[in-house]
């Protein structure tokens, strides 16, 4: 069911592209728009593709909320976030990254950060006194 609608929501999707390119640029927005008799300058043209776009533009809307309740059909009540490990359980501290190798995939802890920041002025293995401005 949920593959014969999305069928027809793309349908509708290149049908309203359609639709909407073979309408008459009114506005002159880009400047290529209006000027000599087209195939589409009639103005009972225009409103008939008007009315097209409405309709396309409808049944693209009601194909879309349709797919949202199919895709929501049969899936658990919860959000994703209710997934996550709480806070108060242990985190893990030493995951293998890859085969062979570990690591550790917690921030460092206040004592392994540097005090303040090397300035850019400084050869490295200085450090600048801390001052509080």
């Amino acid at each position: 069911m949920e593959n014969v609608v999305l069928t027809i929501h793309l349908i509708l999707a290149l049908l309203l592209i359609g639709v909407v390119l073979l309408q008459r640029s009114e506005g002159g927005g880009l400047g290529i728009g209006g000027g000599g008799g087209g195939a589409m300058s009639a103005r009972g043209a225009a409103t008939a593709l008007t009315k097209l776009t409405w309709v396309f533009a409808i049944a693209f809307i009601i194909t879309s909320i349709t797919l949202t309740i199919l895709a929501t059909r049969g899936t658990e009540n919860g959000s994703v976030v209710d997934r996550l490990p709480s806070e108060t359980s242990a985190p893990v501290a030493d995951v293998p990254l890859t085969p062979g190798l570990t690591g550790n995939l917690l921030p460092p802890s206040a004592g392994d950060a540097p005090a303040t920041a090397p300035r850019a002025d400084e050869p490295a293995g200085t450090a600048a006194p801390a001052t509080n401005p």
